[in-house]
């Protein structure tokens, strides 16, 4: 309106307040990634899984439904609830939240530096780390309920069948369920946040995703074997990842790599990832 007319009156309404500004991106994110079918559908297929995991749990302690159809023994469970149960849930679900990501994150930065909209963000009360904090919620908070939160709940579901004894006893599970779906969330969501800062294309930007992830097995693969050594592990989230689970979960397999080693090497990675970001996310102006 007219400056001279006088009319325009200062906003009087309530203050959101500053801790929780971020999360207006991740709102208006989630309104149209959800109008994307294809992502919708991505999405409900991401609970099949949790969902057969929890029926499976509730039909192993309740046999006498089970057994109107089949043989079955006198005494305990089909399946045993425990570490590589819970390490399975991880595997699939952790590669669900891959594909998911490889769809959802390389279009959430790349379209504010193609328009040039960032100046239009930090000319507000919005600071680069809340405008980062925004982006990453979109996909870590949608991750987290195909992740972590199921898989906790999975644990809750178990721990009611069984017993106090049992939760007490296996309280490291509900750790390591958090620990290893939270660092794998954070990772792919920081590492398709820097893709989309610096590839403007969504296509090639998600098919760099998974460019990465195979490339750096196979990378690794080849400078262990030219090298003799181990050390081509480091640049090969999937080892690194699955010897993480492997300890946690407590169960055989994965001595390619210590502990230590994976999770330095999957932390050194989303160190880089927020560096490649931070660099693009930037609001500046060119003067000619």
């Amino acid at each position: 309106m007219a400056v001279y007319k006088r009319t325009y009156k200062p906003y009087l309404g309530e203050m959101t307040p500053e801790w929780s500004r971020f999360l207006v991106l991740p709102r208006y994110a989630w309104r149209t990634l959800f109008q994307q079918r294809f992502i919708l559908i991505l999405y409900v297929v991401c609970f099949f899984y949790p969902i057969g995991a929890a029926i499976s749990i509730y039909l192993n302690h309740n046999l006498s439904f089970l057994g109107q159809f089949m043989p079955l023994p006198k005494s305990g469970g089909l399946f045993e609830v425990g570490g590589n149960f819970f390490a399975w849930f991880t595997g699939i679900q952790s590669s669900m939240a891959f594909l998911l990501t490889s769809f959802v994150g390389p279009g959430l930065v790349s379209g504010d530096l193609s328009n040039n909209a960032l100046p239009l963000y930090f000319c507000r009360p919005f600071s680069r780390t809340e405008y980062v904090l925004g982006k990453l919620s979109v996909i870590a908070l949608l991750l987290a309920f195909i992740t972590w939160i199921p898989g906790l709940i999975l644990f809750g579901i178990q721990g009611s069948l069984e017993g106090w004894k049992w939760i007490s006893d296996n309280a490291w599970l509900a750790g390591a369920i958090f620990v290893t779906n939270f660092l794998w969330t954070i990772l792919i969501s920081l590492l398709a946040l820097a893709i989309s800062a610096w590839v403007r294309w969504k296509v090639v930007a998600g098919g760099m995703l998974l460019v990465i992830f195979f490339l750096g097995t196979g990378l690794a693969q080849a400078i262990n074997a030219i090298l003799r050594t181990d050390a081509g592990y480091w640049i090969d989230m999937g080892t690194n990842f699955g010897q993480l689970c492997v300890t946690l979960f407590r169960v055989r397999g994965g001595d390619k790599i210590s502990l230590e080693e994976a999770l330095l090497s999957l932390i050194a990675m989303c160190a880089l990832s927020v560096w490649l970001l931070w660099r693009k996310v930037r609001a500046y102006e060119v003067s000619r």
